[in-house]
């Protein structure tokens, strides 16, 4: 079988779309399509083409398993997840794609910063930063600095979550202008909002809730920008703000927020919404004496368990 450039970029074109619907919609909705097309770009990868569309093909299968790799985190499966992220991260090398690296170091981190292992976290995002300078992107390493910032938070380590904090929107700026591949096109100022106010937020809980002021602002820019195609990040942010207003007392905005997010998080396939609610209980169950308390916590429980 002979491969050429409408072949690959048939691929790519899907793959762009079901990373869409994975915003949309949650890795649930779309991971069964993903393996779909597993098979496909195996296929292609063994028919005749040139050594440059070789070169692009492998990419290109390289960001099907980084996606495959998301949705599975995203539907709570860890263990494929990782699998998917390796492989990927060993196409995109063979590749000599250092941008696509950096995003899938970025996601392996993401999923031990969901696990709650900061260290290991740590070292994917130093991997990812290595090949975002390679690749000379400071978009990647605008996400990368970011997401250093939420591990040293878990971490309990304010100086140095606040430094790599102040590094992001630096790197950000700088990458106005670029075309943004399908794989980090969708950090945007919304995005940068959002990791502002999760990174005050875990430090709020873990530290000092007097982050909490800073984190409030920032998460209410960001849920506002949030659009439909981008429900799954606009749930999992509302929890972050009602994680804050009830560790700042106000107990009928956390319930408000957190009951707007669970309406938004029940048309979602994501494992990752339900994890998020977690945090959120255990700020509220320390003022169950609150009316409003108690009923969010009931909520909170029955929408997990139906989930």
């Amino acid at each position: 079988m002979r491969v050429g450039q409408a072949d690959i970029d048939r691929l790519e074109g899907v793959i762009t779309a079901l990373r869409a619907r994975d915003y949309r919609e949650g890795g649930g909705a779309c991971r069964e399509l993903l393996r779909v097309l597993e098979p496909y770009g195996a296929a292609l990868r063994r028919g005749i083409m040139s050594e440059a569309l070789a070169r692009r093909l492998a990419g290109v299968v390289a960001d099907l398993h980084n996606l495959v790799g998301w949705t599975e985190f995203d539907s709570g499966r860890p263990v494929r997840a990782e699998r998917h992220f390796r492989r990927a991260l060993e196409l995109a090398a063979e590749a000599r794609n250092d941008d696509l690296v950096a995003n899938v170091h970025y996601r392996l981190g993401r999923m031990y910063l969901h696990h709650r292992s900061p260290a290991e976290a740590l070292d994917q995002f130093g991997q990812g930063q290595l090949a975002a300078r390679r690749a000379g992107t400071p978009l990647s390493q605008a996400i990368l600095s970011a997401n250093e910032a939420w591990a040293y938070a878990l971490l309990g380590d304010v100086r140095q979550a606040l430094d790599k904090l102040s590094r992001a929107p630096e790197q950000f700026a700088s990458s106005c202008g670029d075309a943004a591949p399908s794989w980090s096109a969708f950090f945007t100022v919304n995005d940068m909002a959002a990791m502002i106010g999760t990174v005050r937020t875990e430090l709020a809980r873990l530290v000092d809730v007097g982050h909490s002021r800073e984190a409030i602002p920032a998460l209410t820019e960001a849920v506002d920008g949030y659009g439909p195609d981008m429900a799954r990040s606009r749930s999992l942010t509302m929890i972050w703000l009602a994680v804050d207003h009830a560790l700042e007392g106000d107990l009928d905005h956390a319930a408000e927020v957190g009951l707007a997010a669970m309406e938004i998080a029940g048309g979602i396939r994501s494992a990752r919404t339900r994890d998020r609610l977690r945090p959120l209980s255990e700020c509220v169950r320390r003022r169950v004496s609150d009316i409003n308390a108690r009923d969010l916590l009931d909520r909170i429980a029955t929408f997990r368990a139906s989930a």
